[in-house]
């Protein structure tokens, strides 16, 4: 049996894209990409997939569409094991066969993609965007943001960001290579290094933020840093996770077409219905908790502590769409 088509959609220059395409070149998963619009809307998503959750980047495995970099990350270790060749996003810590999956996760999930994330988008220099980008945002957030209110905290800002690149200098002042001392970098390297990396000065849009990435002060981050952006750069120039770019209509016909995941894969854990009030076959919402409140609605197929999957049908047929549990919310419709 043929493997099922990869695809990752993504916009340019999307942070979040980035951190997908990274980890595909860490698992070495070649795939296929769809480059679609960084704002709303987006028929070659809503209308031809019927997927209505906003955000970027989306990765499809067959007939399953993960939605959120977390879910992806999961999925792809899931689908993609290690002992088939492919690489592990939760490498071994160096002289052991132990991994710290769990802790992986948490870091990812609240420290990297809410605490930093949060800091570097309160620094961002909003004139960097185009006044239509802005507005999608403003629409997104719910609310323009105050630029004076913005400048008048950013000392302090600016010192909590160089205090959590002070724990990252602490954590690799043994010697270490990778942060959680493994024999590869894994996602834990790559969750951080995209966060990071983006606030560089080399980026040209975080100038409040360029002061705390001194030499004399975190030496051994920049070089981390650095590490991990040669180790993806080799990888890539290996071609471990090759890709070619399809349109739109393209993807979602072979998305249609390919068989789906084995719901027993995910299971249904009865006791979480029972506390979220739905049932299998239910339709039911799922949405964000954050930001981005566009409810997705479809069928539940599978539910667990971790994931949760719904059918939905666009245009050319039905698929199954994949949220994480953490950070969304499931709802009887």
């Amino acid at each position: 049996m043929s493997a099922p088509p990869v695809i990752l959609y993504i916009y340019h220059p999307s942070l979040f894209s980035r951190k997908a395409q990274n980890l595909l070149t860490i698992k070495k998963v070649p795939h296929l990409r769809v480059n679609v619009s960084p704002m709303l809307p987006r028929p070659e998503i809503t209308d031809l997939l019927g997927i209505k959750y906003r955000r970027i980047p989306l990765l499809a495995i067959g007939n399953d569409v993960y939605c959120d970099t977390s879910l992806i990350g999961n999925a792809l270790e899931r689908r993609f094991p290690s002992s088939e060749e492919y690489g592990t996003l939760f490498p071994f810590r160096v002289g052991s066969q132990r991994a710290d999956t769990g802790l992986v996760k948490l870091l990812a999930t609240y420290w990297t993609e809410k605490i930093l994330f949060g800091l570097a988008v309160g620094s961002y220099s909003l004139d960097q965007l185009s006044p239509e980008l802005l507005a999608d945002r403003v629409q997104y957030l719910g609310a323009a943001p105050d630029v004076e209110a913005l400048k008048a905290t950013q000392g302090p800002r600016t010192s909590t960001f160089a205090s959590h690149l002070a724990l990252i200098e602490e954590q690799l002042s043994d010697g270490r290579q990778w942060l959680l001392d493994t024999e590869v970098p894994g996602l834990v390297d790559i969750d951080v290094h995209f966060m990071v990396s983006w606030v560089q000065p080399e980026s040209g849009v975080f100038r409040s933020l360029a002061e705390i990435f001194d030499p004399t002060v975190v030496p051994k981050t920049l070089e981390w840093l650095a590490r991990v952006t040669e180790y993806l750069k080799q990888q890539n120039e290996k071609g471990v996770a090759s890709f070619s770019e399809i349109s739109a209509e393209e993807a979602a016909k072979l998305i249609v077409a390919a068989p789906c995941e084995d719901e027993k894969s995910v299971g249904f854990v009865e006791v979480e219905a029972r506390r979220l009030g739905v049932g299998l076959g239910d339709l039911v919402s799922v949405v964000p908790t954050d930001n981005a409140k566009i409810a997705s609605v479809g069928r539940l197929v599978a539910l667990n502590r971790n994931e949760v999957i719904i059918e939905v049908t666009g245009s050319v047929g039905a698929i199954r769409l994949h949220f994480p549990r953490l950070e969304f919310s499931i709802a009887k419709v």
